[in-house]
């Protein structure tokens, strides 16, 4: 008969697992498990907030995103992927965003490409071409991420003048190549339930969806009644929509839209944080909560913190 087979080391490690800890076992094996991660867009509203001033909790990863970058000039109109700076840089500078990531090893920094509008002018994207467009891009947003000692990008154009398979090859090639040469570490998009929006990023996803590691998606562009089932129902249908993403939850500092933190936000978050399926929070923006003491934003990451 010979010598017994001797068990290797990951089998072993998964009988003990089965016998003493199932519930370890579980959370090692689950793709949804939940998340500690919290994010934070700041500096479009100009209103002088500081990333000193929002506080970060000791037990979450906590991502600012500067908002914004654009690829339009000061009249303003597009420039194909030239970017430039549009936020609050008297407030939020390359030395204070040293600073808040020297200061704490779970604090990165990002930028959000984009926007709604500029100086009242919608922001399109609008390439002249998607070849040009992507080595403008490359180069001045590879400047901007190193001026700035930041960690990765998110893509937050709202309206289009390309068609979805332009958006998908320029966005998806733009990803790729700073992640390639280590220019960025992570990059997310920022859609929400609207048709035209839809199509756009849906694309972006099936094509490079590998390479996004966040999907921050705008719950608070639904309408400002939304229910608690509800919300869990957006939730769960934009995790359809974005399969095998990590869809972060978010609300509005002002409770303008979609489900406050006023009226059931917190209740949503622990449903899908005891279902496995909370893989972070954001909020727009830390401009507006400056003015009611971040109480939501500290709120999120006590929830945040909690163990699994």
């Amino acid at each position: 008969m010979g010598q017994p087979k001797k068990l290797s080391f990951n089998v072993q490690l998964v009988l003990l697992l089965l016998l003493f800890a199932p519930q370890a076992l579980s959370l090692l094996l689950s793709p949804n498990s939940s998340s500690s991660l919290y994010r934070e867009y700041i500096g479009a509203q100009f209103k002088g907030v500081r990333f000193s001033d929002v506080p970060i909790h000791p037990g979450v990863e906590f991502h600012f995103i500067l908002s914004f970058a654009i690829d339009y000039d000061s009249s303003p109109s597009p420039t194909n992927g030239k970017f430039d700076v549009y936020w609050d840089t008297d407030n939020l500078t390359p030395a204070q965003v040293a600073s808040i990531k020297s200061g704490n090893s779970k604090v990165k920094v990002a930028v959000s490409l984009g926007g709604a509008t500029v100086a009242d002018s919608t922001v399109y994207f609008a390439p002249s071409d998607p070849d040009s467009w992507v080595s403008n891009a490359v180069s001045s947003l590879t400047a901007i991420i190193k001026q700035y000692h930041l960690d990765g990008i998110d893509i937050d154009y709202e309206s289009f003048r390309a068609d979805p398979a332009t958006f998908a090859e320029c966005i998806g090639r733009l990803i790729s190549t700073l992640k390639s040469r280590g220019i960025i570490s992570f990059a997310s998009i920022a859609p929400y339930a609207d048709d035209a929006v839809q199509s756009h990023y849906l694309a972006l996803w099936s094509r490079y969806g590998h390479l996004i590691d966040y999907v921050n998606f705008q719950f608070y562009a639904y309408d400002a009644e939304t229910t608690v089932s509800q919300f869990i129902g957006y939730f769960n249908e934009q995790s359809r929509n974005y399969r095998d993403g990590k869809v972060l939850v978010s609300f509005i500092s002002d409770g303008s839209g979609g489900l406050s933190p006023a009226d059931g936000f917190f209740t949503a978050c622990g449903r899908l944080k005891s279902e496995g399926k909370l893989h972070g929070i954001f909020a727009w923006c830390a401009d507006d909560s400056k003015a009611e003491g971040f109480k939501y934003e500290k709120q999120s990451q006590a929830l945040l913190a909690i163990s699994h």
